[in-house]
This record gives C-alpha cells, sequence and structure tokens, in this order.
C-alpha cells in the first residue's frame, strides 16, 4: 500500500499556499486512510539511530535485569513491560512483545509535578535516559505542528491543541519483538488494534511487519522511506471528531519462517494531551447526517479505561 506522503516543511516553513495545501492534503488523507507518511520531520536521523542502538543494547540484557525496571503500579506507563503482558482490547491472547516506556517530564517546583511519575533510569545503558529525553522532545515538536494542520482543516484555531499537549501525557514506547523460538500459536506479533491517543508517530521499524486494513477490508503492508516517520490517527481524535477523521486499524504480523529467528524493534511516541482535556464531540463535527456517536469523557478518563481493557491496569 502506498500511503500519502506529506512534507512538513511545507507548513513550517512554507508559504501562505504551500501551508494551505498541506492542510488539506493531510486533512483528506486522514479521512480516507488514517496513515501518513512525513517527510521533513524535523526528528534529526543520527538521534534516531542512537535511539535504537540503545534501546536495543537495553533489550539485550539478562531478564533478570532488565525486570528490575519493572515497576508495580505504575501500569507499564514508565519503565519495563515483560514479554506477554498486554494484549489488544478485544482479544486474550498476549502480545509478542516487551516494551519500555519513557512519559513526560516536568521541572520539580512546576504545578505538574505531581501528576507524572518520574521516568525510569536504567543504569546498565547509561546514554538510553537523555537520548530518550532528547527524542521526546523532538517527537513532541514535530506532533505539535502536525495537530496545528489538524486543527485548521477541522475549521478550529490554529493552536487549539497547543496548550493540551504542552507538558501532556505522551508516551515514547521502544517495543522488542523477540525471535520466534517456537511454533507461534498466532500469526501476530501484536493483534490488530487502533491506538489510544490523539496522533501517534513512528519513525520505521527494524523490520516488515505492519499492516493496516484498508477501507475495503483488506490487510495491506505499509512501508516508509528511512527519511520518513509515519504518523496515525488514534481513538482520542476519532472521538473528539465524532468519526470525522478515522482511527486505522493496523497490527503487526509474524515474518517468514525463515526470519522467525531475528528481532523486530519499533519506537512508536503516543501523543496524548493532559488527562483534563475534553474529548466531547466537536460540535462542527455533528450534523443531521452525523449525530453525535460518543459519550462525554475526558483523556485521562478514556486512557484508564483503556489501560484496562488491554490488561496494564487492573
Amino acid at each position: 500500500m502506498s500511503i500519502p506522503v506529506v512534507d512538513l516543511a511545507q507548513f513550517t516553513q512554507g508559504t501562505p499556499a504551500q501551508k494551505a495545501a498541506f492542510v488539506n492534503e493531510l486533512g483528506k488523507a486522514y479521512e480516507e486512510v488514517g496513515f501518513v507518511a512525513v517527510k521533513n520531520h524535523g526528528i534529526p536521523a543520527e538521534l534516531i539511530a542512537h535511539q535504537y542502538e540503545y534501546v536495543q543494547q537495553f533489550f539485550a540484557l539478562p531478564e533478570a535485569q532488565k525486570s528490575k525496571y519493572e515497576i508495580p503500579g505504575l501500569s507499564g506507563q514508565r519503565g519495563y513491560t515483560s514479554f506477554g503482558k498486554e494484549h489488544a482490547k478485544g482479544s486474550e491472547a498476549p502480545d509478542l512483545k516487551e516494551f519500555f516506556q519513557y512519559g513526560q517530564t516536568v521541572d520539580s517546583n512546576d504545578p505538574m509535578k505531581s501528576v507524572y511519575p518520574d521516568n525510569v533510569m536504567v543504569d546498565e545503558v547509561e546514554p538510553l535516559n537523555p537520548t530518550l529525553f532528547n527524542a521526546y522532545r523532538n517527537f513532541e515538536k514535530s506532533g505539535k505542528a502536525l495537530l496545528q494542520a489538524i486543527a485548521l482543516y477541522l475549521g478550529l484555531d490554529e493552536f487549539y491543541f497547543d496548550h493540551y499537549v504542552e507538558k501532556g501525557n505522551s508516551i515514547l514506547r521502544c517495543i522488542h519483538y523477540p525471535p520466534i523460538t517456537q511454533e507461534p500459536k498466532s500469526a501476530i506479533r501484536a493483534e490488530q488494534h487502533e491506538d489510544i491517543n490523539l496522533i501517534t508517530l513512528l519513525v520505521g521499524a527494524s523490520a516488515d511487519g505492519l499492516q493496516v486494513l484498508s477501507n475495503n477490508g483488506e490487510w495491506v503492508s505499509v512501508t516508509s522511506l528511512p527519511d520518513q516517520i509515519v504518523v496515525n490517527v488514534g481513538d482520542m481524535l476519532q472521538r473528539l471528531t465524532n468519526n470525522k477523521l478515522r482511527s486505522t486499524t493496523h497490527r503487526v504480523v509474524n515474518p517468514a519462517r525463515e526470519l522467525w529467528g531475528t528481532s523486530r524493534f519499533s519506537m512508536p511516541f503516543f501523543l496524548h494531551p493532559q488527562s483534563n482535556m475534553s474529548l466531547a464531540c466537536l460540535e462542527s463535527c455533528i450534523d443531521d447526517s452525523h449525530p453525535k456517536a460518543f459519550e462525554d469523557i475526558t483523556a485521562g478518563e478514556y486512557l484508564d479505561e483503556r489501560l484496562r481493557e488491554i490488561g496494564l491496569k487492573k
């Protein structure tokens, strides 16, 4: 599947005409496909390379060392989550993955400090911690620009989302799908699902496997060039827009048998707003042909509900 490719520099550095064209192109792609590949996204290639390098070093540690960073009570929102803990909504089969999550950082005297638990610092791979911090800030910046374009497409003020995602509850997730060592119960490394958040930014995974469900019900493989990131709509944005922008169903399939002995690494950035943001459907997205489809809920309440559904929160 050739997903639409957009150039973020047209929006951030272009003429008014280029900016308007980008807004329309992005919005149409999200209405029709739900995924786009973004070039000139502003996240340095060297930073992405270092992130993959240090994350792979972490996952190569013995299980006993990694398990030190699995912190009870955090619902997997910080630190390490061991293999087989998470499953897709509506599925009881655990995904074939382990992951490490890095969240929002605020100053010790910030009023938001009590909202966010401290990030988990890894001793064995010292460069990992500052690399994740820098990657997080870069993803935030690119994600904010994309949300500004989405706001304009929805007829909102360009900066509608800014104060919601400033110090928002975003998560940088580093995923390892280990080698398959025996006949798997499922052909799926990550069962079909939709993301919880507003938008997800994904830098190129280390191997193929990502598939999206097309409008005609077919699973199609998604690939992007090394200088691109893939960005998709999440459930929070779908709720806010009353299904105008749809959260696309996707999954990660197992590789061909001859590649079972290989790992797959993936680094999605789940862009969340602050928990108090209302996800009540925008009035501009409700009409006689599109009646209100969702009950009012806040981002925090919705996240809590979904974490329980996927097995990360009791």
